[in-house]
């Protein structure tokens, strides 16, 4: 249980770090934020004292965790192996890797994750590896945000396949409440854990109800082959105003990312449903890219 003892929070400047460490803030839960850098760490308005360490320099990362009783790791799960064999012999884990493990096309950061994962698992350490899909909702985040902008952009919305494919997106303070129950569950070895909205849906359904949070009018879709729009995703970063697009993301877009969240319920956690998520993300974002179209 989460008692007196404060959590290393490693990755305390990035996205879900923060909303992590905003969260503890908020509950009054004690926590040492680790960062690689002070001033990126200023920036987030948080007031707790940070402690500066490199994952990739494990003096430092030892004694920024030294006492540490919980560790979250918040920065990519191919930071595992390091983390662990610089934090004490009796720390407790919860670590951030993504649902990129399942994709068909695997990419660094999907190689990253498995390599992450497979370190954490042999590891037998108490606690857990959660596996958020695509996290929405927070501040600077390019996932609604971006697609919004471009929405606001084009006359017709391209989907590779129509947009069939299942997604199940989790928003950032759901991720926040999956990671505080993850830290009040008595765990006994390394656990693995996917972290999801409620219920998947289609990815052209998606792109509507982010039409409708952004208050933009319903999209025009368009149903065009995978390959043709791989050719043109490169364009995207020379044409001005236009957020860029990968290949490898388009081809992304056609695979289901559809999961069951039986065990983050028994966690503790209700994901919020899409349209609430989605409506508190743009009531929160007057300065995002849509606003500035």
């Amino acid at each position: 249980m989460i008692g007196a003892a404060a959590t290393h929070v490693v990755g305390a400047s990035g996205r879900s770090g923060t909303a992590l460490c905003a969260a503890l803030q908020g509950a009054g839960m004690p926590f040492v934020p680790v960062v690689r850098s002070l001033a990126r760490y200023a920036a987030t308005g948080l007031a707790a004292p940070a402690r500066v360490a490199d994952l990739g320099d494990p003096f430092a990362l030892r004694q920024a965790l030294a006492g540490a009783e919980r560790i979250v790791l918040t920065a990519h799960a191919r930071h595992a192996a390091a983390l662990i064999a610089a934090a004490p012999a009796t720390a407790r884990f919860v670590l951030l890797g993504s649902t990129r493990k399942f994709t068909r096309w695997p990419d660094a950061h999907g190689n990253g994750v498995l390599a992450g994962e497979a370190a954490w698992l042999a590891s037998g350490r108490d606690g857990v590896l959660l596996h958020p899909t695509m996290i929405y909702g927070a501040d600077g985040e390019n996932n609604v945000q971006r697609l919004a902008a471009l929405l606001a952009r084009l006359p017709l919305v391209p989907l590779p396949g129509g947009g069939r494919a299942l997604v199940q997106p989790i928003h950032q303070a759901d991720l926040a409440a999956a990671i505080l129950c993850a830290l009040r569950a008595d765990w006994h070895g390394p656990h693995t854990l996917v972290a999801a909205g409620p219920e998947p849906l289609p990815y052209r359904d998606f792109v509507r109800a982010v039409a409708r949070a952004a208050g933009l009018p319903p999209p025009r879709l368009l149903s065009l082959p995978v390959a043709p729009l791989r050719l043109l995703a490169p364009l995207s970063r020379i044409i001005p105003r236009l957020p860029a697009i990968g290949a490898d993301e388009v081809r992304r877009l056609t695979e289901d990312k559809a999961f069951d969240i039986t065990d983050l319920v028994r966690l503790g956690v209700s994901p919020r449903p899409l349209a609430q998520g989605l409506d508190e993300t743009f009531k929160a974002a007057p300065g995002s890219p849509l606003h500035s179209a």
